[in-house]
């Protein structure tokens, strides 16, 4: 589907989105690749029914979860390609920008174990950056991630045409809404995350805040920001 990155419908929480298309009440979820599980932490709370277990292998981030703990919400240290958890213990399996995280050798693994882990008609919720617009320009500056984000959604396209687990249930495109508030918020957030190295040195970081700082006003600066968001079934047997 061609569509232009930068004209889809903005949304303000992911959650909306999650909901309408999944349906949240009372689901044992499972989110593969949490990093600080911040839509997690805001779910759990809008929907008291649901139960969740966070999954992260970046120790750093996993150390930083564990000392804000939440109820209802259990933190654990392990990567998507091999969950600790055995066959059919959960309704949702979420995967937020994760997918292209995970070892290109190990993301058809991964795809795999979160069918292991959900139980019959569950689904799994893949939502991906889209690969193109102003914002995907700006990260492409310092980190390009092209070429592992094909990967995944070619790993779910052989997943879903197979006589396997999987049927593809439904998709959305659209824009998250984000803000960030100067070049040094950005800088934080985006450049520097814990579970990366994108080998800064003053000259391409001289270069991103020229591209950014257009952006800015007294507000922040404000992206919209594409994703691909593709929801898989698990089937009976």
């Amino acid at each position: 589907m061609s569509l232009d990155p930068d004209s889809l419908p903005i949304v303000d929480d992911e959650i909306t989105v999650l909901d309408q298309m999944v349906g949240l009440g009372h689901q044992q979820i499972i989110e593969l690749g949490c990093g600080p599980a911040a839509l997690m932490r805001r779910l759990l709370t809008r929907f008291p029914g649901c139960r969740a277990t966070a999954l992260e292998v970046d120790a750093v981030q996993h150390a930083k979860n564990l000392a804000q703990p939440q109820e209802r919400l259990n933190f654990v240290a392990s990567g998507a390609q091999a969950i600790p958890f055995p066959d059919a213990s959960f309704d949702l399996a979420i995967m937020l920008k994760s997918l292209h995280h995970v070892p290109m050798p190990l993301i058809a693994q991964a795809i795999g174990e979160a069918a292991r882990v959900l139980r019959p008609g569950g689904h799994l919720y893949v939502s991906e950056p889209i690969y193109g617009g102003a914002f995907n320009g700006l990260i492409r500056l310092f980190n390009d991630e092209g070429v592992v984000r094909a990967a995944a959604q070619r790993e779910l396209d052989r997943a879903v045409a197979t006589d396997g687990p999987w049927h593809e249930h439904s998709e959305r495109r659209f824009a998250l809404d984000s803000v960030f508030s100067s070049f040094e918020d950005f800088e934080t957030k985006q450049m520097r995350p814990s579970y990366a190295d994108h080998q800064l040195d003053d000259a391409r970081i001289a270069q991103v805040r020229a591209a950014f700082e257009p952006h800015l006003t007294v507000q922040g600066a404000r992206f919209a920001r594409p994703l691909h968001v593709r929801l898989l079934r698990r089937r009976a047997a």
